[in-house]
């Protein structure tokens, strides 16, 4: 049982933050990085991709409303909009790249039996080009694209190992209006069948407009 922990926090548990961890490692990332550690960075793109968040300054609006709740996001402040652009340009995209490709390769094992749910590989991911908005920035915008990827992947993983029914869509739009409820997530995430679900899905991965 998960009583007391967020759904974010129980989303966070299905990271895998050794195989992470070694990533970093591995890049020598967080060396010399005294604020936002590259696990830190990518816990606020996967709050900011699970709520729609739209913009930094959006992000630090939302996260600054709710410091009360930053401890069970895994955090011990919320970040300014500056520290979020510096870590954006600073971070190495490969970390998160490697990050989402381990998911990959775990939701991949999961599917096999069924691939029409999800393809994934390399390349080629279960997203509606559609929904992609490329606002370029000065700075790389890889880490944003990867983070968004990992993300979504990683509810998918969430959704098989719980042997959730609800669609993978249902699931995104739960947790996009209930991150900070505590409550069991096998519970939480549960479609409503008195509810039909919306035809053109809202964004799923979402590039900030800086």
């Amino acid at each position: 049982m998960n009583v007391g922990k967020t759904l974010f926090a129980q989303v966070m548990e299905f990271v895998p933050w050794k195989t992470f961890g070694r990533i970093v490692e591995r890049h020598k990332a967080d060396a010399g990085m005294r604020t936002l550690s590259c696990a830190d960075l990518f816990r606020v793109m996967t709050f900011a991709q699970l709520t729609w968040r739209e913009s930094l300054r959006d992000i630090e609006a939302c996260l600054a409303a709710n410091q009360t709740k930053l401890f069970h996001m895994g955090m011990k402040a919320s970040p300014v909009r500056s520290t979020l652009a510096d870590a954006l340009e600073r971070r190495d995209w490969h970390i998160y790249h490697g990050l989402a490709q381990r998911l990959i390769a775990r939701a991949k094992a999961l599917y096999a039996q069924d691939p029409s749910v999800l393809e994934l590989d390399a390349s080629v991911y279960a997203l509606d080009s559609s929904t992609i908005d490329l606002c370029l920035s000065l700075f790389d915008w890889k880490t944003q694209i990867w983070c968004a990827v990992a993300t979504y992947v990683l509810i998918a993983i969430v959704k098989k190992e719980l042997q959730l029914e609800a669609s993978l869509y249902t699931c995104l739009q739960i947790l996009s209006v209930s991150i900070f409820e505590k409550t069991e997530i096998s519970c939480a995430l549960q479609p409503d069948r008195s509810q039909r679900e919306i035809a053109n899905p809202a964004n799923q991965l979402i590039l900030f407009d800086f």
